[in-house]
């Protein structure tokens, strides 16, 4: 797959290469921002913690293989996973833009998730 495929794939999540490791980030408030309405009266705000949170159950449950070699870093207005392993990371950002498309499965993840 071609990086301009797999860049259009995962929008709008964008992936940022480093010199020794790769990040893929989203501006929150741009994306599915439904998923955390859901949960306003307990505390979400879409915040980038938010995100990670919803990710976090993702790997656990769907990706434990992932779970040692996605981090994140996470700030109030940016998502962003990082590693030192690119296909891994592609593997995750893939799957988890894939989950966040599916409406039911991505509702049922975050009912999980937890306030950072």
């Amino acid at each position: 797959m071609g990086t301009n495929n797999f860049e259009e794939q995962i929008k709008p999540f964008f992936w940022v290469e480093h010199e020794n490791s790769v990040s893929v980030c989203l501006n929150v408030g741009e994306y599915k921002d439904e998923i955390f309405q859901t949960r306003e009266n307990e505390g979400f705000e879409e915040t980038g913690y938010d995100w990670a949170s919803l990710a976090r159950v993702f790997l656990d449950e769907l990706e434990p293989k992932l779970i040692d070699i996605v981090q994140f870093d996470p700030e109030a207005d940016m998502f962003c996973a990082y590693s030192d392993d690119k296909e891994a990371l592609k593997t995750f950002i893939i799957a988890f833009k894939n989950a966040c498309e599916n409406e039911t499965l991505i509702q049922d993840l975050f009912s999980r998730a937890e306030l950072d």
